[in-house]
């Protein structure tokens, strides 16, 4: 049965947007427009001249209805906005695609100026209130909206300065993001293939090529990788220094005492907990250096050059079609829980999967959700590898996250906290490698473990390290004032060859590879792939102990931002507060590294 399925999905699935679902021309999307407005100024009018909702239960739950519905059906022009950010996605430097995304911004920014009274004033009525609101049961289906809009209010300015803010967050930060992204998507060079010929390739092609298993392809691929990071050196050291600049500013009007403050307010995360993880994992670099140096061992090098620190050992199937990977994330996925697997199919039939790397086309990556009432998209750069997988099932992790959370929430708990939103991307992530790892031989077995050593040392200790960086560049940047892009460069190297050690070598050029890192451009979320595995692999032991464990997984990854997610996990027996958690994860990691090792003796490896 599940075969038979799995054949019928890899014959009907599409692998390209299907953008008409949101909207199939201009007629359309300029009659939305109309409607967005309409009902955006209907609710402004009618609420912003009452008072009445910031100290009435029964009115404030009537408030909160139709600001709900606002946000359900509408949102700030959010469903326009959002279907030119995939537009632009697929074709970043297109001049037409980026004229139409920033009128549609305007539009959004306008609406959000208008009615952003609402959530200011609510979030600042006086305790004594906020405290009788929270235990009303009129409330209690947004309880946690309400307690996370108190806990922001010390933060927020006036209803004048959050405009002026939100007006210049498109010049001050956007479009500095989204000009180095484009010369960096539309740039391409000549890579020495495996055949031996000279083509040229893009640049997402070269950062699945600088992990070709031919020497020559991924020392090639490298050289036109770097050059392009060099040839945008300038650029990216105005750029970084320029958004950093902007959150300083930000940060000190909000009186954020950290640079990685606000993040975790939003997060709605205690900036204990995240310290907690990452001294746990820094005190822990020891198994990132100790993989490394089996990894050099088992190459046969003294050191793996820079761009190798990710490259499959052993003799794993390097030409995974899409359509392989499908019938292996849709068997993992059916096998798990049949919603799963239904959820993964939608996405297929629907055309909701972006495959392919083009040029143009941004590098990576993501899954974007948009409103609650909004398709689902997923965008990939297949480029046939074990690792392309792994992104599919990864990807697939976090569409199946929002699809959940939308069948049981509300539009305004309609999301994942970044606290835990890796924990269903790696859940998914871990079972595809695990079903990869079965009915092997030894030598296919130990190629297997060291990818998912790989894996999970990229996911924890390399994120931990970038997040180390990042923090120590805010500072740096807030104390200095500007830093040179070499300045950048040596403090990135630190910080990366801080957690690989000696058995990696700092190849001339990989001072440079903070330029195309677009996580330090979000800031501070990456803390979230290590939190995210960590969590996951609890899951995942729980599931494997007990299949049924899977309905509270389920229950997990559907509560959205209707609860902390202290709580929802501590609902699970998990204590994020706890750096004993956090340390028998990396046990976990631990153990497969000392599992691999074994193997590889056994096999007269190293």
């Amino acid at each position: 049965m599940i075969q038979s399925l799995i054949l019928t999905m890899v014959k009907k699935h599409k692998d390209a947007w299907n953008l008409s679902l949101l909207f199939r021309n201009e007629v359309q999307i300029k009659s939305h427009r109309k409607l967005v407005e309409k009902a955006s100024y209907r609710f402004i009018n009618k609420w912003q001249k009452k008072d009445d909702y910031l100290s009435d239960p029964k009115i404030l739950r009537a408030a909160l209805n139709e600001y709900e519905n606002w946000q359900k059906n509408f949102g700030a022009n959010f469903k326009e906005v959002y279907f030119y950010e995939l537009k632009h996605a697929l074709d970043e430097n297109n001049p037409g695609i980026k004229a139409k995304l920033n009128k549609a911004i305007e539009l959004s920014q306008k609406i959000q100026n208008d009615i952003q009274f609402f959530e200011i004033r609510l979030s600042k009525i006086d305790e004594k209130t906020q405290k009788r609101f929270l235990r009303d049961p009129k409330l209690k289906t947004y309880k946690h909206f309400l307690e996370r809009l108190f806990v922001n209010a010390k933060h927020l300015l006036s209803e004048d300065e959050e405009k002026i803010l939100n007006l210049k967050s498109v010049p001050a930060y956007d479009r500095w993001i989204r000009m180095l992204s484009g010369f960096l998507s539309q740039s391409e060079g000549k890579v020495i293939t495996e055949d031996g010929k000279l083509q040229i390739k893009n640049f997402s092609e070269l950062i699945g090529l600088m992990n070709s298993k031919n020497a020559k392809t991924r020392d090639s691929a490298a050289k036109v990788f770097n050059d392009i990071l060099k040839n945008n050196l300038e650029v990216a050291e105005n750029e970084i220094n320029s958004v950093f600049t902007d959150k300083k500013i930000n940060d000190e009007l909000r009186h954020f005492e950290r640079p990685d403050s606000a993040a975790h307010l939003k997060d709605d995360i205690e900036t204990e907990v995240v310290d907690t993880l990452v001294r746990v994992v820094n005190k822990n670099f020891k198994v990132a250096k100790r993989y490394y140096q089996l990894k050099a061992k088992l190459f046969n090098v003294k050191k793996l050059k820079y761009h190798e620190r990710n490259l499959e050992y052993g003799n794993i199937a390097n030409n995974y079609t899409f359509d392989q990977s499908v019938e292996i994330v849709l068997k993992v996925t059916q096998k798990l829980d049949k919603d799963f697997a239904q959820i993964f199919e939608k996405f297929l039939k629907k055309g909701q999967i972006d495959v392919f790397p083009k040029k143009g086309k941004r590098s990576g990556g993501f899954c974007a959700a948009g409103l609650i009432t909004h398709p689902i998209y997923i965008l990939l750069n297949h480029n046939g590898l074990l690792d392309d997988v792994r992104t599919l099932a990864h990807e697939l992790g976090h569409g199946i996250n929002d699809e959940l959370a939308k069948s049981r929430q509300n539009a305004l708990n309609f999301g994942t906290p970044i606290s835990t939103a890796e924990v269903s991307s790696t859940f998914f992530e871990d079972f595809v490698i695990e079903e990869l790892i079965k009915e092997v031989d030894d030598e296919t077995r130990l190629a297997l473990m060291m990818n998912k050593l790989n894996q999970d040392i990229s996911s924890i200790f390399r994120q931990i390290a970038l997040y180390n960086f990042e923090l120590e560049l805010h500072n740096k940047v807030r104390d200095k004032g500007y830093l040179s892009k070499e300045e950048i460069g040596k403090l990135f190297q630190k910080h990366m060859f801080g957690y690989m050690g000696e058995f990696v070598e700092k190849s001339e050029g990989s001072e440079n590879w903070w330029v195309y890192w677009t996580h330090i451009r979000y800031f501070f979320y990456v803390y979230s792939y290590a939190s995210g595995l960590l969590i996951s692999k609890s899951l995942q032991s729980s599931v494997k102990k007990d299949p049924n464990f899977v309905k509270k997984v389920k229950e997990f990854l559907s509560i959205g931002l209707s609860d902390s997610p202290k709580n929802i996990l501590a609902n699970l027996g998990i204590d994020i507060t706890d750096k004993k958690f956090w340390e028998q994860g990396i046990t976990e990691v631990a153990d497969l590294l000392e599992e691999t090792e074994q193997l590889a003796r056994k096999l007269s490896k190293i």
